[in-house]
């Protein structure tokens, strides 16, 4: 897909991932509109150019309120960004009720209630792409996140089934499923992380590419393996 003057709607961009991504697609040429809960951080992102809606997602008043903002405006990528994570342990009594709900719908019912909202602009284009960012927890889940871990797991069903139904239709679906990204969700664990401008530049060349599914983090391994010997290579991938 060519970005250049694209209509984009990006959920939860005024901060991490979203933000990072929302730079990079403007940096291409797309008409950029990040969604987002932080009033002075989207004053701030409308003076560099970007189009700023105020959403909460976390509920269907919310995600209403955001398709109606959009009105009819053309739309050509769909970025499903936003969520959020709740520590959730039944063993050891780390339970909250209400926010395992709004878990999950902030990151699984929030995306497709947008999606069918907005579909029909989708689908007036002659090319569009809905992005959904799952994780890669959806695969290998925590023991710690038991309730995230569901709804990043139920989200890429969800983008897996909605794939095979635009088959013949130049829709194209996309899903990123992140490692552990250096953002403000992740800042009270001291482990290893990615940071958002990289995970961010994946996921716009899985859209430029029109590519179904991404490991964020594989494409810059692959192309590293790609220009070294092939014995060191396939030692390297004999140990992922």
């Amino acid at each position: 897909m060519n970005i250049v003057g694209k209509k984009v709607l990006l959920t939860g961009g005024s901060a991490g991932i979203g933000k990072a991504l929302a730079f990079q697609l403007q940096a291409e040429g797309a008409d950029v509109t990040v969604t987002g809960r932080n009033v002075q951080r989207l004053a701030e992102l409308r003076t560099q150019g970007f189009g700023a809606i105020e959403a909460d997602l976390s509920n269907a008043q919310g995600v209403d309120a955001l398709i109606a903002e959009w009105g009819k405006k053309d739309l050509d990528i769909l970025i499903n960004n936003a969520g959020m994570g709740v520590e959730t342990n039944y063993a050891e009594g780390k339970v909250d009720p209400d926010g395992a709900d709004a878990c999950f719908y902030a990151n699984l019912s929030a995306p497709a209630r947008l999606t069918g909202g907005l579909l029909r602009w989708l689908r007036k284009r002659p090319e569009a792409s809905i992005v959904f960012v799952t994780s890669g927890l959806a695969l290998a889940p925590s023991k710690d996140a038991a309730v995230y871990c569901a709804t990043k797991a139920g989200l890429r069903s969800f983008a897996f089934s909605l794939r095979a139904q635009f088959k013949n239709e130049p829709v194209h679906v996309i899903e990123a499923l992140p490692p552990m990204v250096d953002t403000q969700m992740t800042s009270a664990y001291d482990v290893s992380k990615m940071s958002p401008e990289h995970c961010a530049g994946d996921i716009l060349d899985a859209i430029k590419r029109n590519k179904a599914e991404v490991h964020i983090g594989q494409t810059r391994l692959l192309r590293f393996v790609q220009g070294i010997s092939p014995s060191l290579a396939r030692r390297i991938m004999l140990n992922l």
